[in-house]
């Protein structure tokens, strides 16, 4: 996944950010597997009462929380938590898509954007195939490139295909 729930300005953070505001763990609570809710709640506990001691704690408090929920979260998706990323990182043009067709109820451009690029790719690799197709009699080379361009089409749109039914998260 692009730099998106482990960052400043993700999902996970505005959750914790918005469940220490509120001071109600669950609104926070959803971003982990229920086997990481006795951590999570913990944390919150602590950072919620560290708050209250000045402006330093409360920043300490707000980062120990923000980075406990963020490694929960990771650690349920099946990865590796490597620190909290800055703020607005660039997370490519799918996730603001993603998050617009959430907040609007409309589907379509992200549907019309993925379907864009998925024609123009098979178009262009499929172009691959037909420009390295060798004359009769061409050499082993030719032929070679002519195979390692039709493998690479068929091979490709079955790695999209499996893609595009996969569970969002590997171990879910």
């Amino acid at each position: 996944m692009p730099p998106h729930c482990d960052s400043l300005d993700g999902p996970v953070v505005r959750a914790a950010s918005a469940a220490l505001d509120a001071e109600d763990v669950d609104m926070l609570l959803p971003y982990v597997k229920e086997t990481a809710e006795a951590e999570l709640r913990r944390a919150f506990e602590l950072a919620v009462k560290a708050r209250t001691q000045g402006a330093e704690a409360r920043e300490v408090a707000d980062r120990f929380l923000f980075e406990t929920a963020v490694r929960l979260h990771r650690a349920g998706e099946g990865a590796a938590f490597t620190g909290l990323k800055p703020a607005g990182l660039d997370v490519g043009p799918v996730i603001p898509l993603a998050e617009a067709a959430i907040a609007s109820g409309d589907v379509t451009p992200l549907a019309d954007f993925l379907g864009a690029a998925v024609r123009s790719e098979t178009a262009a690799r499929f172009d691959h195939v037909v420009r390295s197709e060798p004359a009769p009699g061409a050499g082993v080379p030719e032929v070679r490139t002519y195979v390692e361009a039709v493998l690479g089409l068929q091979v490709w749109a079955h790695k999209l295909h499996g893609a595009v039914h996969a569970p969002a998260h590997e171990n879910r």
